[in-house]
């Protein structure tokens, strides 16, 4: 059996599941929903929009007139400080507990036409600074045991806003997916005496074959185990449990390789490209966490073109998940496009 030309399923050592991986679907025809990919073309300010500069947002709040980063407690937070404490009824099945915390949303550029990918490097930097200190600040509170940096790009992925922005998530608990990397990489370490992705980043190194890009301090790739089109990782080249332990060399590192590796994206089908990207770390719950190796996730929808999207459904919504392109294919793909932005 070859990995390129039969079905086969791939493990996942972070969240211990399997994906199956079918390469020769890749020639099937495809008459399925395209979306229009054509992007308007945006203005630097726009007065209607409630993240650009000195604008009002919901409630009367008027925004201040920010040159870089501006962070926020997002008016619509998905998490409250304080919500109703109710005792759970004795033996029964139907569970629900409270759940605390808050959301920031954090402005990269006051620029409403911009992309973290059409920044240049020292603005980035500034973006990676906010979201230490945010780390650092959320992470703090006693009351927090969990914070999750993210980014939602594109209106398919329900982005509600296409100014340049982020968001941060505190919670009380530990959700669900950095709870199964948390045991996976807890266990590998007492198993082994060693860090899980510091050991899966050296074979990736040395194989070579699913690298996209690298720098001094980062190796963007796609994991063996991708589920989407052009799933990327991006992992540091040395073991740090969080974002608070990059030195100011390894923060401009992260800067370059996050504006490289969204120029790859952009340019793979000439779209200003859509994903979720998301910072994997270390919980902040109080604990010891020597086993945590930091690490970014971009999973972006995607497939063929610009107008043609994955989406989960029947077999990976009721079995497990499945991809056509193979994690070697597209870091092929990846690896050789320009690092010249398509836009110029």
């Amino acid at each position: 059996m070859t990995l390129f030309e039969h079905s086969h399923r791939r493990f996942n050592p972070l969240l211990g599941e399997w994906v199956l991986v079918s390469p020769h679907r890749t020639m099937r025809p495809w008459q399925g929903q395209r979306e229009d990919a054509a992007p308007a073309r945006m203005p630097s300010y726009d007065p209607d929009c409630y993240l650009c500069p000195g604008n009002q947002r919901a409630g009367g709040v008027r925004n201040p007139d920010y040159a870089d980063t501006f962070v926020f407690t997002n008016d619509f937070s998905a998490l409250m400080p304080e919500v109703p404490m109710e005792e759970p009824k004795p033996g029964s099945l139907l569970r629900a507990e409270p759940e605390t915390g808050i959301c920031r949303v954090v402005c990269f550029s006051p620029r409403h036409d911009l992309t973290l990918s059409r920044m240049d490097a020292p603005a980035v930097i500034k973006v990676v600074q906010a979201w230490q200190h945010e780390y650092l600040e959320l992470g703090s509170r006693p009351d927090i045991g969990y914070v999750q940096i993210f980014e939602n790009r594109g209106a398919m992925m329900g982005c509600s806003n296409p100014h340049p922005h982020g968001q941060i998530w505190a919670n009380h608990s530990i959700p669900d997916l950095p709870r199964k990397e948390n045991e996976r990489q807890r266990s590998h370490l007492e198993q082994t005496g060693g860090c899980l992705l510091c050991d899966y980043l050296k074979e990736e190194r040395a194989s070579g074959e699913r690298l996209v890009l690298e720098n001094d301090s980062f190796t963007a790739l796609a994991p063996f185990w991708a589920v989407w089109p052009y799933e990327v990782m991006i992992l540091p080249r040395f073991h740090a449990a969080s974002i608070l332990e990059l030195s100011e060399r390894q923060r401009v590192d992260l800067a370059d390789i996050t504006i490289r590796m969204g120029i790859r994206y952009d340019n793979l089908f000439r779209t200003s490209f859509p994903y979720s990207m998301g910072i994997h770390q270390a919980p902040t719950d109080g604990e010891h966490h020597p086993h945590w190796h930091m690490h970014l996730h971009y999973y972006p929808p995607l497939l063929r073109s610009a107008s043609v999207r994955k989406f989960m459904v029947g077999y990976e919504m009721l079995a497990m998940p499945q991809r056509d392109i193979t994690a070697e294919q597209s870091a092929r793909r990846l690896r050789e496009l320009s690092e010249v932005h398509y836009l110029g």
